[in-house]
């Protein structure tokens, strides 16, 4: 069973790839493709949330944090060296990971509000230090001239879709091995009781750090192409708190029980943020965030997949 799941993940991974690479070749409409990267973008983010928010149970607000950190990254290796996008994008997984042991061992003794509260001052001290580092543009920002784009690509934004499709494949395909592993499973024991998986012999602090490490480096890896992709980057915007609440309420949404409900979450809200933003306006955003997410906590605490588990439980009783 677990042989044929791997090959069909990795079947739909192909096509899926496939699909992103033909669309670049045929659709010649440029607004699908900017609209596209913010949805994988935070497919990315909320499966790298999910690492930690969801199989470990530890809710992180940290998420602007390391995608800021991520877009800095980016910036600080392409003006001081000229560094092609995927060196960036590998650079910044490194800082991530670095970034990520580093709280972890600051801030994982902590449990529930206080460690949130930690996370969400992460945010602040990284914004202050890059806001004033001169090189980096300080407050005013900076402005970001993109390199030549490389076939078969016909734009920048086109390869940065495809890029950002890449790191969907590689941060689900990771969250799936995570959940399929004995390191999900101990997450799910701590986040179940901590103190019972430590009695139980679970070695509860190492894989929260390990649980740290990776969604850290997926999430600055995510952030890495940002600054490409907008040609411009100012810590206000890339230190933004939206993209916390965004990624939790997205992985709320969807589910954290399972890899695929914070890609479901984020595509649902992804796409109905996408559509208002063209049809209405884009400030209307944040209501229908905080809409859904007040109506999933209390009708479907578990998500649309806890919706469709009971939907089949019911089915089955029939």
């Amino acid at each position: 069973m677990m042989k044929r799941g791997g090959i069909a993940f990795w079947g739909t991974a192909v096509l899926f790839l496939v699909a992103v690479l033909a669309a670049t070749q045929l659709v010649t409409n440029e607004y699908p493709f900017f609209a596209g990267y913010v949805i994988l973008q935070f497919i990315v983010l909320s499966v790298a949330w999910s690492v930690l928010g969801g199989y470990a149970g530890y809710v992180n607000f940290g998420t602007s944090a390391f995608f800021g950190v991520g877009v800095y990254t980016g910036i600080l290796l392409f003006k001081a060296a000229g560094a092609p996008l995927f060196v960036q994008i590998a650079a910044a997984a490194l800082v991530g990971a670095f970034l990520g042991f580093a709280v972890g061992l600051l801030t994982l003794r902590m449990q529930g509000i206080f460690f949130s509260i930690a996370t969400i001052a992460l945010t602040i001290v990284i914004e202050t230090t890059v806001t004033n580092w001169r090189f980096l543009g300080g407050a005013a920002g900076i402005q970001i001239q993109r390199p030549p784009v490389t076939a078969p690509f016909h734009s920048y934004v086109q390869m940065l879709v495809f890029v950002q499709a890449i790191l969907v494949v590689l941060a689900v395909a990771v969250a799936r091995y995570i959940q399929n592993s004995w390191i999900g499973r101990g997450l799910q024991a701590l986040r179940d009781d901590e103190l019972a998986a430590e009695c139980t012999g679970v070695p509860t602090l190492r894989l929260k750090m390990v649980a740290c490490v990776i969604s850290g480096a997926l999430m600055c890896a995510a952030g890495a192409p940002a600054a490409m992709y907008l040609q411009y980057a100012d810590p206000a915007s890339a230190f933004n708190l939206n993209y916390s609440v965004s990624v939790l309420a997205m992985a709320l949404i969807g589910g954290t029980s399972h890899w695929i409900g914070p890609v479901i979450g984020a595509i649902v809200l992804g796409v109905t943020q996408q559509l208002l933003a063209v049809t209405i306006s884009s400030e209307v955003n944040v209501l229908v965030l905080g809409v859904m997410l007040v109506l999933f906590v209390v009708a479907a605490p578990e998500g649309i997949i806890g919706l469709f588990r009971k939907s089949r439980r019911a089915e089955g009783k029939t």
